[in-house]
């Protein structure tokens, strides 16, 4: 017990006795912690898909086999249904079923036992070919509306081949069909496809290409994953449409085609429309056509009613410019006739109010000699009043001045900064100070200050 790895002391379980649960949580935990994510490849068996979404199954080989479960958020993005016997590869995680005791598998993905190493080429290869532009939806050419002759690239023994005749004879009849025979599996057959498109290419006798083959496995379609077969396609002048497998089935050739359809009857359809609809559409358009010309016939029927009732002979509509000349004259003379008076009129009265308004000259000039006595003797007055009223301002401008101040002896004191000089106690002593006389200055230091305001004898 001591050399097992699954040892009490290993498993870390407690001296006393456990339950059952205990156990069986245990040995899940190692078990998910000892074995990490890995593949593991076995039949399908006893396949259950429970109502919940889960999906319940047994992987089994020739000597062992083991429970799995897929859960519904795994199983919904497979993309394919498990079936018994299908011989897959499983990205699993080992755990055990607590609640019973199960050891089993939990499924993350599966593939298809053997298609792994052709995915990851198919993966590869799309890659390249998208990087080159091979993919490139602005490249891809519009499909005719109404082709006349469609080519077929398949093989004459596919059952494509029968579903896309019968589809092309029941919807468009009238369109022929020219076969471009190859194998579309099996060895050498994608060189043979590529050949088959390049020849239809070269030929240039269709307006549209049916690519197409019925459903299969991988390996069956493998041939429409081929380098040579996309670039035959992309350099295709003639528009290509793939019809390859069912609806889920995606190969490169799809992704290279000017068109991809789900099946090759699907690709029938879209190369061709059908006729019954186009006569059903060309008799909507007849009958909306015949309706239009009615209406524009009876609108431009009313129309010349309406113009022939507005026809007139030419000599009555020159009658009838005459009169209107005559009318237009004589309403001209008149018009002439009245502006002249109306002038003659303003005239009149302008005439009359520039007699009235011319002013009496010889009248004025005597008024005007008998006032300038007058003005001149009143400005002789006013002139003797003012120059008295000068004098009087001058001899009291005079008392004011102080020059004249200073010319009986005073003098005015101005500190450093130009200032006068008031009181005796805003200076200091040795203060610079100006003294201004009646003629000239002085510049003095004070010596002393004396606050006594009164003036001393000389």
């Amino acid at each position: 017990m001591s050399e097992s790895i699954f040892s009490a002391a290993n498993l870390a379980l407690p001296a006393s006795v456990i339950p059952v649960s205990m156990l069986n949580r245990l040995a899940r935990e190692r078990l998910e912690t000892s074995f990490p994510l890995c593949w593991v490849s076995g039949e399908v068996s006893n396949l259950t898909y429970a109502t919940s979404g889960h999906v319940y199954f047994s992987l089994k080989d020739a000597a062992a086999q083991v429970r799995c479960v897929m859960f519904r958020n795994r199983a919904q993005i497979l993309g394919w249904r498990l079936e018994n016997g299908q011989h897959i590869e499983a990205r699993v995680l080992v755990t055990l079923y607590e609640a019973r005791g199960d050891f089993q598998l939990n499924v993350e993905a599966a593939r298809r036992a053997g298609v792994g190493n052709l995915y990851e080429e198919f993966l590869r290869l799309k890659e390249k070919l998208e990087r080159e532009g091979i993919f490139d939806s602005t490249a891809k050419r519009p499909l005719p509306t109404f082709p006349r002759r469609i080519g077929i690239v398949t093989s004459l023994q596919a059952a494509a081949l029968r579903d896309v005749l019968s589809t092309l004879s029941r919807r468009a009849p009238q369109v022929a069909i020219v076969l471009y025979p190859t194998p579309v599996q099996g060895d050498g057959a994608a060189a043979q496809i590529a050949s088959a498109i390049s020849n239809a290419d070269q030929r240039k006798e269709c307006d549209v290409l049916i690519v197409c083959r019925g459903g299969g496995s991988i390996e069956d379609l493998w041939a429409f994953n081929d380098e040579g077969v996309a670039r035959a396609i992309h350099a295709c002048h003639i528009p290509v449409i793939s019809g390859i497998g069912h609806e889920t089935d995606f190969t490169i050739a799809d992704f290279a085609a000017d068109q991809r359809a789900p099946t090759p009857t699907a690709a029938a359809e879209l190369a061709a429309p059908e006729q019954a609809a186009l006569r059903a559409r060309l008799a909507d358009l007849q009958l909306t056509l015949r309706r239009n010309i009615e209406q524009r016939l009876q609108q431009r029927g009313q129309q010349l009613d309406w113009l022939a009732a507005r026809l007139q002979h030419p000599a009555q509509r020159l009658a009838q410019q005459r009169e209107n000349l005559i009318n237009l004259q004589r309403r001209l003379n008149a018009g002439l006739a009245q502006t002249s008076t109306r002038g003659r009129n303003a005239l009149a009265g302008l005439t009359r109010r520039l007699l009235l308004a011319r002013p009496d000259t010889t009248r004025l000039t005597r008024r005007v000699d008998a006032l300038a006595p007058k003005l001149r003797s009143e400005w002789q007055k006013t002139l003797h009043e003012k120059s008295a009223d000068l004098a009087r301002l001058e001899a009291s401008l005079a008392h004011l001045n102080p020059k004249a101040v200073l010319a009986r002896g005073y003098s005015v004191v101005t500190d450093a900064q130009g200032k006068i000089v008031r009181d005796s106690t805003s200076l200091e002593p040795n203060s610079s100070i100006a003294v201004h006389l009646h003629r000239g200055r002085l510049d003095a230091t004070v010596k002393t200050i004396i606050k006594d305001d009164s003036i001393g004898s000389a």
